[in-house]
């Protein structure tokens, strides 16, 4: 495969190292081998989950880590502000399943350097994986036009949307709940207590304007399942 020459590396130059951050094994294995056939990119680790994924990185102090948004703990959003605040010398891009603009904006404002959906080109990963190695921002075509497009007609902010009125963290809940999860499990997945888990539940009903626990759960769940449908 042909690459711009500005991009292809010199003789004997050290590679950049990439960290991998996704709960699929088959993603995993599908980006080492795609970074693999690089000669100027290496896989240096990978990992399943956020704790895993935070010990290695600082560890191993990769160039770049890929990390999705959506892991089997936490939410890659929290990471990567945790990376932002510990390790700030690791570029971070997000390769989600999700386009949903307001992702991209809470992932961009964590400390992203690009985010890029899985279902684009090889040829187009690579590439932003490398820009954000030069310390340039990389948006995927079609993400920056619903965005644009979004912000021409007005529509950036849908009061109706929980993703639009609740915090990172607060979202976070909300999903974990949308999928099942009771109060002591999204405790011990967010590694918080019981009691601040039902802060934020309380929260979110406030600003959602649910009155009862029972309207938190179904309101989560059709989110959930309204998403899962998208």
């Amino acid at each position: 495969m042909q690459t711009q020459q500005t991009q292809s590396p010199e003789a004997g130059a050290q590679k950049k190292t990439v960290f991998l951050v996704d709960d699929h094994p088959l993603v995993r294995e599908w980006l080492t081998n795609l970074i693999h056939q690089q000669a100027d990119l290496a896989v240096c680790g990978e990992a399943d989950n956020a704790a895993q994924a935070m010990q290695s990185i600082l560890t191993l102090k990769p160039d770049v880590a890929i990390v999705d948004i959506s892991l089997k703990d936490s939410s890659g959003i929290e990471l990567i502000k945790d990376l932002k605040q510990c390790s700030p010398a690791v570029a971070v891009l997000v390769l989600s399943m999700h386009e949903e603009g307001h992702y991209v904006e809470r992932a961009l404002r964590a400390g992203a350097r690009g985010y890029i959906m899985k279902r684009e080109t090889t040829r187009k990963v690579i590439a932003a994986i490398r820009q954000v190695l030069q310390g340039k921002l990389y948006i995927s075509e079609e993400i920056a036009a619903a965005m644009a497009a979004q912000f021409v007609e007005g529509k950036t902010l849908d009061t109706h949307s929980p993703a639009e009125q609740l915090s990172d963290r607060e979202l976070e809940v909300f999903e974990l709940l949308g999928q099942g999860r009771g109060t002591r499990q999204i405790a011990e997945t967010l590694r918080v207590s019981v009691k601040t888990v039902q802060a934020y539940c309380a929260r979110i009903k406030e600003k959602l304007n649910l009155n009862s626990a029972t309207e938190l759960i179904r309101e989560a769940v059709r989110w959930h399942e309204s998403r899962e449908k998208a």
